[in-house]
């Protein structure tokens, strides 16, 4: 099998051998250096088949960001429910958020605007592949949701939405959205307390491969493309997490907590898979009415190790100085994304007394740290450790939850993606490929 994730700037392909569970070969392309990112998957192939023959008849999966991969805008109904929780099932499937657009207080006409403004952006920002709306419970108010699916309607977006609101409001809203592609999903949050992603995830999966992937212009075998791609790099990856941490059975069993700190040009992504803490979740209704989920991954816009530090993408360091600034930079990216995405636990005082507030991801037991990204996979000896280090040593003293006594490793062959691929068809490949990047020596 030929595991292939196209990039927006390379696609990288390994060749598994689905007896032994071994990676073959590998090989990158720039993705569009044709202008047709099918020519880079056949390059690859090409070149895996100079190693290994049996890459000329192999199947192939693929995942796929390239072309800006998954865009979403998320319309929910209030910015500490719906609309949060409608933002953190969109990075969950793997798309990157462009907008929230909450509609508590705001008129008809004030909705309108902000879709306009979404829709309609001005360069060198581009608008949303998707919409996910949300809002309302089920069995709660239907009003909102409705009125919102009205607006997206009158709007000049005319790509697919995903409905993940008040169940009750469903058919209602099916007959506003009958003029534009959409799905109808289970309610993201079906009651106070609750976020339930998993429908909602799936039909954003399906609505990328149907009208992203194949509608982009990425290549001129767009079908035969579409039928590659299994679902956007950053949910199949989180997968891959997924299979990492938790495993498949008490036979097969995962290693326990774990996070993945991906820095890449344009972002630096983080995935963590933890056990939930029972007491933060039975004390946490009070305070969280959306609940936290095991598996959580964020995106940082403005963590680019090229974009955000002012460099083409196609800048590669050759001295020890520029190698050097490099790490720098990715030390940076990797320290202040960890932060937001595991959040802190502090003591604060209350009405009631002392009380352990917390935001976040708590980080702090888990076992392994996978680091991911070019900087890391291309750099000088030591570099994961520079990069990565202070992230793992001791207990932070401003209460940071990051991870306490973490071992650190480099998923050099981009194994998670293709752990993520191969977890449908082929469960025992996938983990043990997941087995040897957890044992990796770094």
């Amino acid at each position: 099998m030929i595991c292939v994730d196209v990039g927006s700037t390379f696609t990288k392909a390994l060749l598994v051998d689905l007896g032994s569970a071994e990676v073959l070969a590998t090989a990158q392309r720039p993705s569009l250096a044709t202008g047709d990112v099918m020519d880079a998957v056949d390059g690859c192939r090409a070149d895996l088949a100079e190693i290994d023959a049996r890459a000329v008849d192999a199947d192939v999966l693929a995942c796929s960001s390239a072309g800006g991969g998954l865009r979403v805008a998320v319309v929910g109904h209030e910015a500490l429910v719906t609309a949060e929780a409608g933002r953190r099932v969109a990075l969950s499937s793997g798309g990157k958020v462009v907008g929230v657009i909450p509609t508590a207080g705001e008129s008809a006409e004030g909705v309108s605007r902000l879709l306009a403004a979404l829709v309609a952006p001005q360069p060198p920002e581009s608008p949303p592949d998707l919409i996910l709306l949300a809002g309302g419970t089920d069995g709660g108010n239907r009003e909102a949701v409705v009125a919102a699916a009205r607006a997206i309607a009158a709007s000049d977006f005319t790509g697919p939405v995903v409905v993940a609101g008040n169940v009750d409001a469903h058919a209602e809203i099916a007959e506003i959205l009958a003029g534009q592609p959409h799905v109808l999903a289970d309610n993201a949050v079906p009651r106070i307390g609750v976020l339930a992603p998993e429908s909602a995830r799936a039909a954003v999966r399906a609505q990328f491969l149907q009208h992203v992937i194949a509608g982009k212009g990425l290549s001129a075998r767009s079908e035969q493309f579409a039928r590659l791609v299994q679902g956007p790099t950053p949910d199949i990856v989180l997968a891959g997490v997924e299979l990492l941490a938790h495993g498949i059975d008490d036979e097969r069993p995962g290693i326990g907590d774990v996070v993945v700190v991906d820095i890449g040009g344009a972002t630096t992504d983080v995935y963590s898979v933890v056990t939930l803490d029972a007491e933060r979740s039975d004390d946490g209704l009070a305070h969280e009415v959306v609940a936290p989920t095991s598996a959580t991954r964020t995106v940082e816009a403005d963590l680019g190790m090229r974009e955000s530090a002012g460099l083409p993408p196609s800048y590669v360091p050759s001295t020890d100085a520029e190698f050097a600034a490099d790490e720098e930079i990715a030390r940076a990216a990797a320290a202040s994304a960890s932060r937001r995405h595991a959040g802190r636990s502090r003591v604060v005082l209350s009405p009631d007394g002392r009380v352990v507030e917390r935001t976040g991801v708590d980080l702090r037991e888990v076992a392994l740290v996978v680091g991911s990204g070019g900087v890391l996979r291309h750099g000088r000896p030591g570099v994961a450790q520079r990069v990565l280090g202070d992230l793992v040593t001791t207990a932070d003293p401003e209460g940071w939850q990051l991870p306490e006594r973490a071992r650190i490793v480099v998923d050099q062959d981009y194994l998670l993606a293709a752990v993520g691929l191969l977890s449908g068809a082929h469960p025992n490949v996938a983990y043990r490929l997941a087995t040897a990047l957890a044992t990796v020596t770094t």
